[in-house]
């Protein structure tokens, strides 16, 4: 399962993860968009299920795990990946950063409800069937610790180091029962919908394509990656990653 899997980040790990022969359930707000997107990998062959779901509301959460499981059979990974970035509080941010204490409270909850609160709701309710199983995979998406302190990223840094906390408490929790827990990050800003409109063109030129998360994610999913848990790849360094994965 990959949420937030019918744009950006997801869009690439989900459609990555199809083309290397997995069954992928896209995990998103139901609508139009989510059974566009479902439809046009299944008119490719590609098996795409379509998972209505609110990563902010715990029902929801639980009734997408419950159906997941019934109509694929089973689960062995989950990508938390839903997010939301800082233009849904200041969208002049790149130009315009505000501080904190000018964030909108119902701003700052929305963002850390999606993004932090939605990876808990997500692996509170997959965590237990991995646990009985005795086998389960969490991937975390995440960015870089650069971004975590950068003036005006209230409150999306904040977001993103929450998330990390809990994926490192996620592992050592889950360790004992043969459930595993990585983060995933792109290694830098990705041309995706968060990025503002004003960003200038030479910058834009230099942001990382979503496909950078492809390889990395099949990987994650692979069975070479049994066992693997507590790390923390950077898809950009992916290839220098796997050498000294190789070669441990």
């Amino acid at each position: 399962m990959v949420t937030g899997a019918t744009s950006g980040l997801g869009e690439a790990m989900a459609d990555a993860l199809l083309e290397a022969g997995a069954r992928v359930a896209f995990a998103s707000r139901p609508g139009e968009r989510l059974e566009a997107a479902v439809d046009q990998r299944r008119c490719r062959g590609l098996h795409a299920v379509a998972l209505p779901i609110d990563v902010r509301d715990e029902e929801t959460v639980r009734t997408a795990a419950d159906r997941m499981i019934e109509v694929l059979g089973g689960v062995d990974i989950v990508f938390n990946n839903a997010g939301i970035g800082m233009r849904t509080v200041n969208p002049r941010f790149f130009l315009e950063p505000k501080p904190f204490y000018e964030v909108p409270v119902d701003g700052f909850t929305n963002v850390i409800n999606t993004n932090l609160v939605g990876y808990f709701l997500v692996a509170r309710a997959f965590g237990p069937y991995f646990v009985d199983q005795g086998r389960g995979r969490f991937v975390n998406v995440t960015m870089n610790h650069e971004t975590m302190k950068r003036r005006g990223f209230v409150p999306y840094g904040p977001s993103r180091a929450g998330a990390e906390s809990l994926s490192l408490i996620m592992t050592e929790d889950l360790r004992p029962f043969g459930v595993t827990v990585n983060m995933l990050l792109p290694g830098g800003a990705t041309a995706t919908g968060m990025i503002p409109d004003e960003l200038p063109e030479e910058a834009r030129g230099a942001l990382l394509p979503p496909s950078v998360m492809g390889p990395p994610a099949v990987f994650l999913a692979s069975a070479e990656a049994e066992g693997l848990t507590g790390e923390r790849i950077v898809a950009k360094d992916f290839d220098s990653w796997m050498d000294a994965f190789r070669s441990r």
